[in-house]
């Protein structure tokens, strides 16, 4: 699924890849070619992470997948882990016993959507940062515990 928009005299995509997660990258192999897609500077991809608490947030400019299937798959299809993603954090079960991907399928608790609901404000405003200024400048702004600043 896309969808496209106006910053300025930039064109923005949005992009949802309908495939499973562990397939992600295949939108990538599919669009890059085509519109020259420089990762390093043109990408953003925005992931759950439930080694983050509910509502908290990183900016990174690079990175192992830490596991992520989504990112293994995009790793793959650009064969480099150079890309800019944003982690949105959602938390994990508090048992071990419940199945991990069985916890990132199911709907967020309300407490857990009620917290990452609340910090969009402040992921889109680090997502301006992004587009307007790079990663470094969005994980300098963004990248805080707390209180953020903006």
């Amino acid at each position: 699924m896309e969808t496209r928009g106006q910053r300025g005299a930039e064109t923005v995509r949005v992009l949802k890849p309908l495939t499973y997660v562990n397939r992600s990258g295949e939108v990538l192999t599919a669009i890059g070619a085509d519109d020259g897609l420089d990762p390093v500077r043109d990408l953003l991809v925005v992931v759950d992470d439930v080694w983050l608490a509910p509502g908290e947030f990183r900016f990174r400019g690079r990175g192992s997948s830490g596991g992520h299937n989504g990112l293994e798959s995009i790793e793959r299809a650009l064969d480099s882990p150079e890309y800019a993603r944003l982690r949105i954090g959602v938390g994990g079960p508090q048992d071990s016993r419940v199945d991990l991907a069985e916890w990132v399928l199911a709907p967020l608790r309300p407490a857990d959507e009620e917290a990452v609901i609340g910090a969009f404000d402040e992921m889109v405003k680090g997502i301006e940062a992004w587009l307007t200024d790079g990663i470094t400048v969005a994980m300098d702004r963004f990248n805080r515990r707390g209180k953020r600043e903006s």
